[in-house]
């Protein structure tokens, strides 16, 4: 499993927020009209501050003294589609690894919450994923992914915007190092959806402390290039790094979507209640 049991059992208390009344982000029974519009009984779950107090079950609150909310089945459909970037580049300080441990939380929490999930990653067709019980399948399919190739960010969103569906939430997992990444951006807020940026960089990217004089091999075109790193190298290297960063995050804000910064090094349950929640996609 990519996620331990006790993380598991912190997030089911998370939510995702929403921006937008039908199209975002999971939050704790979808506290919108995503349950209750139809009379048909789907499900109990506990009670969490902010909930209808109207859909308190008082039966079971008398006779097992837990406190829980009914939940009806909808009728609006929230999909969410996770993109998991796979590129050569990702292979590269564990930031694969992280994207998959994200993929899977979100995920989880959809799919607790009664919501479809569909995985995308270049080169293969999507994967759908319904249920709580379909979250072993879900982790087991992150957990199978490698780094590799040359792989299109806009691509993959071109065929993730031509898959039909209902306005939902779009997750992308990627170090936004593809020469195409700006397109990608562009493209997925198209339908409707929110839209959340996971950018994931390792050390190499944020904290390069090579010096001397070295070959830097494009690990995915095999290109090289020989540079004499120096102090005053790495000094330009990181404003320009800076710059890139704040182009991302410039463009990303433009499209109305949600970018959150990812250290490969952190720990997943810091990134997971403490970025997100910090980046108020997760209350």
């Amino acid at each position: 499993m990519l996620l331990e049991a006790e993380l598991l059992a912190a997030l089911e208390r998370m939510q995702l927020r929403s921006r937008r009344p039908l199209a975002g982000l999971l939050s704790g029974g979808h506290r919108s009209k995503r349950h209750g519009s139809s009379l048909d009984f789907a499900d109990f779950r506990e009670y969490l501050p902010g909930d209808d107090f109207r859909r308190i079950d008082y039966l079971t609150l008398a006779r097992l003294d837990q406190l829980v909310v009914r939940l009806y089945e909808s009728d609006d459909d929230l999909t969410v589609d996770l993109i998991v970037d796979t590129s050569a580049s990702m292979g590269l300080d564990s930031k694969l690894r992280r994207a998959c441990e994200i993929a899977a939380a979100v995920g989880f929490v959809a799919m607790t919450r009664r919501d479809t999930v569909r995985l995308h990653v270049a080169g293969a067709p999507p994967r759908r994923f319904t249920g709580r019980h379909g979250f072993a399948q879900l982790d087991a399919a992150l957990s199978a992914l490698s780094a590799g190739g040359e792989l299109s960010l806009a691509e993959t969103a071109t065929r993730v915007l031509g898959s039909a569906r209902p306005p939902g939430l779009t997750v992308l997992c990627s170090d936004m190092l593809d020469d195409d990444w700006a397109s990608a951006v562009r493209r997925l807020p198209a339908l409707g959806a929110d839209v959340v940026v996971m950018q994931i960089l390792g050390a190499g990217e944020l904290n390069p402390d090579a010096l001397g004089d070295v070959d830097l091999v494009d690990i995915e075109t095999g290109d090289r290039v020989p540079v004499s790193m120096t102090r005053h190298a790495l000094d330009d290297y990181q404003a320009r790094l800076a710059s890139w960063r704040e182009e991302v995050r410039s463009l990303v804000r433009s499209r109305g979507a949600l970018l959150v910064d990812v250290d490969s090094r952190q720990p997943i349950r810091e990134i997971l209640l403490e970025n997100l929640r910090q980046a108020e996609a997760f209350s």
